[in-house]
């Protein structure tokens, strides 16, 4: 998270707080600050296997005690972190196991929504996805891997992994899904992204898009099996 996210954040609470309601879009302020502690995860504002107090939780991220203690039971539950009462919180540190862990369960549900997709989704949000693809490799191949680039690519992967959750219609797999996808963020912090690696990652995701206009159900669970099996195998190397 930025410091102006950080500010911006704790104003937000504090804000509502000061008023006895919650933030003006309606948000509870646990869910405010469910976010502002991911972020700082994901910004390694907070380390990930760091163990830290309520306190330094308070400071660096700018959330205040109560909305802050709920956000850390629904994390806890999630598997995110683990409070030690009296002593503080331990963040998860990413090891093999998950990662291995994390990749299977994301395979398992993405094998049957890659072939819902390719048997009843939007054949032209596939088309759009496929020309956003071809049009950042060729990008890639024209100016490397830059910071722009490299937006885009989080762009595109949550465009197509989304679109298949999406298109399931089920809110157990999407609440599952982002789950999973704060692991897979959590699992990536340290990983070095190249230039090849980024045009590969996106071949695959080809390989699945043209299931998906092709009408191929099978065809897509293959892609996206073998999509996840490299995918692991990059991540693996990090270890």
């Amino acid at each position: 998270m930025t410091d102006g996210g950080k500010r911006q954040a704790g104003f937000v609470i504090e804000a509502a707080e000061a008023g006895g309601e919650r933030p003006a879009n309606g948000e509870r302020l646990s869910d405010v600050a469910y976010r502002a502690i991911l972020q700082g995860l994901f910004d390694q504002k907070v380390p990930a296997g760091a163990f830290v107090s309520q306190n330094d939780l308070v400071r660096l991220l700018g959330i205040p005690v109560q909305p802050l203690r709920d956000a850390l039971r629904v994390l806890e539950a999630e598997g995110v972190l683990t409070i030690h009462p009296r002593s503080g919180i331990q963040f998860l540190k990413p090891d093999l196991e998950l990662a291995r862990s994390t990749y299977q369960f994301r395979s398992i549900i993405e094998r049957a929504a890659a072939r819902r997709y390719a048997e009843t989704g939007d054949a032209e949000k596939a088309r759009e996805l496929i020309a956003g693809h071809k049009a950042l490799m060729t990008r890639i191949e024209k100016e490397g891997l830059t910071d722009g680039a490299l937006e885009a690519l989080e762009v595109l992967e949550v465009g197509l992994h989304g679109s298949m959750i999406a298109n399931m219609n089920n809110p157990l797999i999407e609440t599952t899904a982002q789950r999973l996808k704060n692991y897979v963020t959590l699992i990536r912090l340290d990983r070095l992204v190249t230039a090849p690696l980024a045009l590969r990652t996106l071949g695959e995701h080809l390989e699945i898009l043209e299931a998906f206009v092709a009408r191929d159900p099978d065809r897509a669970e293959a892609a996206i099996a073998s999509h996840f099996q490299a995918a692991l195998q990059r991540i693996l190397g990090m270890f």
